[in-house]
């Protein structure tokens, strides 16, 4: 007789790991130790030399700033250093010359800004056009003054402010216009026009990089709706590199509340300018020149506290514009 057919026994189904199972079996920790020690070894190189020129500096001028040189003896007994407390802080924010270098610099910012801003976002736009031919030869072209060192453009163009040696003087004047570019009034347009040309280019390469950025179906979507060149570029490109223009900003006016080379060149011509016209040149003339080191570490600090407040202050208002 025919031995009776069995079913084949149910394999059960695999069943989900509970609590009450235990911890899983730990990963190997050596490819993450060694990630780790890779990022460690990497960034040791920065911190390090972040310290060494950034952090132990500015230790060094806040111990600076709270000593002062007097002489004894009617200045025949040498000088010996005495601890001055907040004084030298209290002297800087009350130097007449410290405090309208700053003013100098809010009005060489209120010509510098729109100018260099509104300048390199126009270039990036044309460049950035559906009409716009050779865009490297003018990317390229107009990055070339940003490639010359700033002490160098500005001897270029204190070469070209001069009467007698600048064609520019020379067109200007067949052409019966009498510019002083070293007057009490025009020096200032001088110290503009070089930081510009120098500043432009760059943040023009910025920008071009940020509207790349924007994707091509919106602009495509703008053009079927009927919106034209002008408009897309304003009501479109622009709000859409927002970010850019804010990180823009923010650089530029930490970089021009430490401008130095190009006034310290002009100075030399244009008398009036003084040599304290600029926070940083006062600093240079008090360090230097009346060799009054505890002055002048007691005003780099204060250079450097403004710099923070008014990074804080564009970051801010840049992330209102943005959120609008």
């Amino acid at each position: 007789m025919a031995a009776p057919l069995t079913r084949p026994a149910k394999t059960p189904p695999p069943r989900a790991a509970s609590p009450s199972d235990g911890p899983a079996a730990p990963q190997s920790p050596g490819p993450r130790r060694g990630q780790r020690r890779a990022v460690t070894l990497f960034m040791v190189p920065f911190f390090a030399l972040f310290t060494a020129v950034t952090v132990l500096p500015m230790f060094y001028a806040a111990w600076m700033s709270l000593f002062r040189e007097e002489s004894s003896g009617l200045g025949f007994g040498g000088t010996e250093r005495a601890f001055a407390g907040f004084g030298n802080f209290t002297e800087a924010l009350t130097n007449e010359a410290f405090l309208r270098s700053f003013g100098h610099i809010a009005f060489y910012c209120a010509l510098y800004i729109p100018a260099m801003v509104g300048g390199a976002l126009v270039l990036a736009l044309l460049v950035d056009s559906a009409m716009a031919r050779a865009r490297r030869f003018f990317q390229i072209a107009y990055f070339l003054p940003h490639a010359v060192p700033g002490l160098i453009a500005s001897l270029i163009w204190l070469y070209l402010y001069t009467p007698g040696l600048s064609p520019i003087t020379d067109v200007l004047d067949a052409l019966g216009a009498n510019w002083n570019f070293f007057g009490q009034d025009e020096a200032i347009y001088s110290v503009v026009n070089i930081s510009a040309w120098q500043w432009t280019g760059y943040n023009m390469i910025i920008f071009y990089a940020g509207l790349q950025a924007v994707p091509r179906e919106v602009l495509e979507a703008a053009t079927v709706d009927g919106s034209g060149a002008l408009r897309t570029a304003l009501q479109v490109k622009v709000p859409m590199i927002r970010p850019t223009v804010v990180l823009t900003l923010l650089f530029t006016c930490v970089g021009a509340i430490q401008l130095f080379d190009a006034p310290k060149l002009v100075q030399l011509r244009a008398n009036t300018m003084g040599e304290d016209w600029s926070p940083t040149m006062f600093i240079y003339t008090a360090a230097f020149k009346g060799h009054d080191y505890g002055l002048a570490a007691a005003s780099s600090l204060l250079l450097a506290l403004v710099a923070g407040l008014l990074s804080f202050v564009v970051t801010k208002l840049g992330n209102r514009w943005k959120a609008s």
